[in-house]
C-alpha cells in the first residue's frame, strides 16, 4: 500500500464556458471529460488534463453558476501548481499570461525551484513549476492540439499548498496515516512526499494563525486526491481510515475512477482515487471530451440531465 502522489484537483467556476476557453485556449490543456458532477447533476463537472487524461494531471472544476466570492484563509487548499519541463518554459509562459494579460507574479525561487504564480479570471490561485532539477513522479505528455509549443505544454500537476490555523494534525494524517514522509521546512512550509517524491507527489503545509477560516467560492478548490493503484489497495486503505476513526465515503464508483473521501482535522476534504480505468473507457482517445459524457448509472437521465445545462461546444478538444 502506497500513494503514488497526486490524483487531481477540482476546484469551482462560476462559468464552464470562460472556465473552457481559459483552460484550453490560453493554457493549453486538454479537456478530457465533460460530465456532470455526479452528486448533483446540474451542474458540469469538467476535466482538463495532459494529452491522455493520465492520474496526475487532472485540473477539474464544478460550474456552481451562483458561487460568490472567495475570502482567502485557513482550512483551504491555497494554490494548485502546474508542472512544466524546464526554466525555459517559465519563460515562454510569463511573456504569454502578459499577452493575454492574465494577473501574475514576477518567476520566483521557492522550495529550490523555479516557479511562476498567477490567478484565472475567477482568482483561482495557479503556480507553474519547472520540473528542470526534478526527480520521482514522471510527469504526463503535453497536449499538442493547441499553438502552445510541446516543450513548453502543461505535463501534469505539481505541488499542493494547505494553508491551516495548525498544522500539526494534518501532518499526522498525512505521515502517520497516509504514509507521506517528511523532507524538511523551507520558507515556514512543512514539505511531505509519496510514492517517488518530485512535484508530482508533494504536499506543502503552511500554518497561519493570523487568517480566519476561508470561505470558499468561484476560484477556490473543494478537493484535492491521491493516487491509489487499484480497488484493492483503496478498500485497504477504507480499513486503514476508519481504524483511525475518520468518517468516511466508503468506496464510490466514478466510473472513471473509484474513490474514497474523508476530511482531515483541519476539515480539508482528502480523496483517495484510482489510476484507472481512465478516461477512454466510454470514449476514443482521439475525441475526448468532444460530447457530454454520463457514466452507465447516469444515462437513463440523458435528457432531463442535457435539459438542464446550458449547451457548452467543445468541439475543439479533440
Amino acid at each position: 500500500m502506497q500513494i503514488k502522489g497526486i490524483h487531481h484537483v477540482s476546484a469551482i467556476t462560476a462559468n464552464a464556458k470562460q472556465n473552457y476557453d481559459f483552460y484550453t485556449n490560453i493554457l493549453g490543456m486538454r479537456l478530457v471529460k465533460k460530465t456532470v458532477n455526479q452528486d448533483d447533476t446540474s451542474m458540469y463537472h469538467l476535466f482538463y488534463a495532459d494529452a491522455k487524461g493520465n492520474p496526475g494531471t487532472d485540473l477539474t472544476f464544478f460550474e456552481i453558476p451562483r458561487a460568490g466570492t472567495t475570502y482567502k484563509g485557513t482550512h483551504s487548499i491555497s494554490t494548485t501548481s502546474l508542472r512544466v519541463k524546464n526554466d525555459k518554459a517559465l519563460q515562454f509562459w510569463q511573456e504569454r499570461l502578459t499577452q493575454f494579460e492574465i494577473d501574475q507574479d514576477p518567476i520566483e525561487e521557492h522550495l529550490n525551484r523555479k516557479v511562476l504564480g498567477f490567478r484565472d479570471p475567477e482568482g483561482q490561485r495557479l503556480r507553474l513549476v519547472s520540473d528542470e532539477n526534478n526527480y520521482g513522479v514522471p510527469a504526463g505528455d503535453p497536449f499538442k492540439g493547441n499553438s502552445i509549443p510541446s516543450e513548453n505544454g502543461i505535463t501534469g500537476l505539481g505541488p499542493i499548498h494547505l494553508t491551516v490555523a495548525n498544522a500539526v494534525p494534518t501532518k499526522q494524517v498525512l505521515t502517520e496515516i497516509l504514509g507521506f514522509r517528511e523532507v524538511g521546512t523551507i520558507d515556514n512550509q512543512i514539505v511531505l512526499e509519496a510514492g517517488e517524491g518530485g512535484n508530482g507527489a508533494e504536499v506543502h503545509i503552511e500554518e497561519r494563525t493570523d487568517l480566519s477560516r476561508e470561505k470558499p467560492g468561484r476560484g477556490s478548490v473543494h478537493h484535492v486526491a491521491f493516487r491509489v493503484e487499484d480497488e484493492e489497495e483503496l478498500e485497504k486503505w477504507r480499513t486503514v481510515i476508519q481504524k483511525a476513526g475518520f468518517p468516511n465515503s466508503g468506496l464510490v464508483d466514478r466510473f472513471y475512477f473509484k474513490s474514497l473521501y474523508f476530511r482531515e482535522p483541519n476539515h480539508i476534504l482528502f480523496e483517495l482515487a484510482t489510476d484507472g480505468p481512465g478516461f477512454a473507457t466510454d470514449e476514443d482517445m482521439d475525441h475526448l471530451g468532444e460530447r457530454l459524457a454520463l457514466p452507465p448509472f447516469l444515462e437513463s437521465q440523458r435528457e432531463s440531465i442535457e435539459a438542464s445545462l446550458t449547451p457548452l461546444d467543445t468541439s475543439q478538444s479533440k
